[in-house]
């Protein structure tokens, strides 16, 4: 008999290379799948081992049918008799291209009416149509006035497993995930003792597909053994006893292979940062009967690490775990719909390629994007790329082998000045005018951390910060007090362009604005006299709550900077900011000020700039709340490098909404707090969301019940149309002091942040 195994595109001769490895010799790609064939052990292989084939089809006839009469008589020559009863339910579908049949629903009501009239007349009886689970499925293709009537054996489309019930947003249907891990040599890498880890995981379906591969598990099986519905179950030619011998055999298999994989100590995982996703990947794991195999965890991409081979089932004494050799790092991203606004995806890929850099050395990786450009935000080069479809999208897989000589600089290459257009020398003198401006007062000022552009020509949408770095300190990992040295060589202390770019609306040609911004670059270096290394650039998406604090790389690279003789610890690469807000340093001068002999509280404290700030100006104590242990420890250097250290200077890890609600011990202890919360979060820390307009009465009331009775609350935020609600603040005294408290060099963006003085009714003024 001959047969037809359907595919999705792009994936017929990745299917003719799986029917051959699964002993069918005769396979052979054609469109839309691949043909074979052989006898009812072959088309059962297929249904019970293929993880590519969506169905397999067993053509009955195929004659001319130009029109209804014609396609009519075909179908009542068959004798369907030798395939179902007039007792059963059947279903008939139909396509048509370039046929004089041009309705597939109609060809398809044709194809039912000669079936059911033939056992009409026959027996007096007819068979009942069933859409949802028929006993008997056919399909009917009409090309070029030729009709091929097939039977479906497989019933459902196989990428049906069963172990999926909830796919959550944006799937990815379980045949393309094998395709991807077929691609990325997954069965070979898994061969050699590799690991594989899907960062981005969602509902689970590459890490479980994954496993299903490496432990030489039957695709088929989950199925029987789910609902155990196939296209053959009821057919009148059906050999039940040949089916089942299939069945016992992929169950030793199946058997087989887990014992192996558990033995030579493969790990299979996939992380989220979404708890749900992780529930429901655990769901799916269970069904699919790879509990324990296939392990979940919740887990931010940053966080993402190789995994520790465990030791082996019977360690000797003191055996220590090793670790994993080299494997694959394999993943979908999530569509905006799991992300929220289209414009974080830059960024995610950005924060992708940087963990995949500086964690995975030597392994290798596969990310299938629906946009190239999105790929190359990764800042590695490709060794190779697939074209496939996810649905009607076209995608590419991209391939890499993961190590130094495949780095690309994340920093786009400067436009050479040759190619530049005029924009580009308007842009220069822009620079040169703000530097003249700026001069004189940063001399005055003593400032040496400033912000010298932003967006001053909207062709060029770019906010520019200059940041000198202390001349005589160290940087390097961790503390910040090692490494190579921040001086310049022989021409005075090294300065620092931290560059980001305002993400273009879809609106403008994504060339364009690549090329200006290359040309940005180039005028940027050259006017400041920067070599490459001192430029450090970043895309600034619009941000959604603490997006602006996530983690992009790991670098752990700190430089040393100083700000009113204090000395403080920034980070260039490894997130948006670099953990000195630059517009908030007239609010850190007036905290200062105010400080002497108080007790200081820092709500949202970041990287407890604040506090370091009110300890140099007298405060008797400070106590710095974040949610962040990694800004926690960042604050707590931040006051060690100045001499603040001790019981004086608590740092607490909490949410400082329900550390509000709780802190009656600390009512009326402090005589000045400092809070600068976020405009949203949702935080897996915090109980809810936080919502900077909704809650920020909350927030103020709960941090004005600490003042003491001449204390004083400075509250900020950098939400652009925020109105503050005086009328539920009625009780307590508010002073605008937005414009006293906006740095001349953020002055041409006053919006940047809004400032309030606030204290008690019954303080003096």
């Amino acid at each position: 008999m001959e047969f037809f195994a359907t595919s999705a595109r792009h994936l017929e001769g990745l299917l003719a290379e799986e029917l051959g490895r699964l002993g069918l010799d005769t396979a052979r790609e054609t469109r839309a799948g691949a043909r074979f064939s052989g006898g009812l052990r072959e088309a059962y292989t297929v249904c019970l081992w293929s993880r590519l084939a969506n169905r397999v089809l067993l053509p009955l006839a195929s004659f001319p049918a130009a029109d209804p009469q014609a396609l009519y008589a075909g179908v009542q020559a068959i004798d369907w008799a030798e395939h179902l009863t007039p007792r059963q339910t059947l279903v008939v579908h139909a396509d048509s291209a370039r046929s004089g049949i041009t309705h597939g629903h109609f060809a398809a009501l044709k194809v039912k009416d000669a079936i059911v009239d033939q056992f009409r007349q026959r027996t007096g009886d007819r068979p009942s149509i069933d859409t949802e689970r028929p006993d008997i499925a056919l399909h009917c293709h009409l090309f070029r006035d030729q009709a091929t009537l097939s039977l479906n054996l497989s019933g459902d489309s196989l990428h049906r497993r069963g172990y999926r019930l909830e796919a959550g947003a944006a799937p990815l249907k379980e045949t393309l995930a094998a395709a991807l891990l077929l691609r990325a040599d997954w069965p070979e890498i898994a061969a050699g003792g590799g690991s594989l880890i899907d960062p981005l995981c969602g509902s689970g379906t590459l890490p479980i597909e994954a496993a299903l591969l490496a432990a030489d598990i039957a695709p088929g099986l989950l199925r029987q053994q789910s609902s155990g519905y196939w296209g053959f179950n009821a057919w009148r030619q059906h050999d039940a006893a040949l089916w089942d011998e299939l069945l016992q055999q992929a169950g030793a298999r199946r058997d087989a292979g887990l014992r192996r994989l558990r033995q030579h100590g493969i790990r299979i995982q996939g992380f989220d940062q979404d708890p749900r996703v992780i529930r429901t990947a655990r769901d799916n794991a269970a069904r699919a009967g790879l509990s324990g195999v296939v392990t979940f965890e919740q887990r931010a991409l940053a966080d993402c690490r190789p995994p520790d081979r465990g030791p082996p089932p019977e360690p000797v004494p003191e055996s220590a775990p090793e670790p994993a050799p080299p494997g694959l790092i394999i993943t979908n991203p999530p569509y905006g719909l799991r992300l929220g606004a289209g414009d974080a995806l830059p960024l995610l890929y950005a924060q992708l390629g940087e963990v995949l850099k500086h964690r995975f050395d030597g392994w290798r990786a596969a990310v299938l994007t629906g946009d190239a450009d999105l790929g190359k935000r990764m800042g590695l080069r490709a060794t190779r790329l697939h074209v496939l479809y996810n649905g009607p999208v076209e995608c590419r897989l991209l391939h890499f082998d993961i190590r130094p000589t495949a780095h690309v600089s994340d920093t786009p290459r400067p436009l050479p000045p040759r190619e530049r257009g005029p924009g580009a020398e308007m842009l220069a003198n822009r620079l040169r005018k703000n530097q003249k401006a700026l001069s004189r007062w940063l001399r005055d000022q003593g400032i040496s951390c400033y912000r010298l552009y932003d967006a001053d020509l909207p062709e060029y949408a770019l906010a520019l910060d200059i940041y000198t770095l202390a001349p005589g300190a160290r940087s390097g990992k961790g503390s910040g007090l090692d490494g190579d040295s921040d001086s310049g060589s022989g021409s005075g202390p090294r300065r620092v362009a931290h560059l980001q770019e305002y993400a273009p609306p879809a609106s403008i040609d994504a060339r364009a604005a690549r090329r200006r911004l290359r040309e940005a670059i180039g005028v940027i270096a050259e006017v400041l006299e920067l070599s490459e290394r001192d430029l450090f650039f970043k895309v600034r998406q619009k941000q959604k709550g603490t997006d602006q604090y996530q983690r992009l790389a790991d670098r752990g690279r700190f430089h040393q900077v100083q700000e009113d003789g204090l000395r403080l610890l920034v980070n260039f690469e490894d997130y948006l900011d670099t953990g000195l807000f630059l517009d908030h340093r007239d609010t850190r001068r007036l905290l200062r000020r105010l400080a002497t002999g108080r007790h200081f509280l820092n709500l949202f404290g970041y990287t407890g700039t604040a506090s370091v700030h009110a300890a140099s100006g007298g405060a008797r104590s400070t106590c710095t709340l974040d949610m962040s242990r990694t800004y926690l420890d960042w604050a707590r250097r931040n006051l060690a490098l100045n001499g603040f250290s001790g019981r004086d200077h608590q740092l607490i890890q909490a949410d400082c909404i329900e550390w509000l609600r709780n802190a009656r011990a600390y009512r009326g202890h402090f005589g000045l707090i400092f809070l600068d919360p976020p405009t949203f979060s949702s935080s897996k820390r915090m109980q809810g969301t936080f919502d900077v307009q909704r809650d920020h009465v909350e927030l103020i009331l709960g941090a004005a019940d600490l003042l003491a009775p001449d204390g004083t609350l400075i509250f900020s935020n950098n939400r652009r149309r925020f109105q503050l609600d005086s009328a539920a603040l009625a009780g307590l005294q508010v002073q605008d002091i937005s414009t006293q408290t906006i740095p001349r060099d953020f002055a041409r963006n006053p919006h940047i942040h809004r400032c309030w003085r606030i204290t008690r009714e019954t303080a003096a003024p």
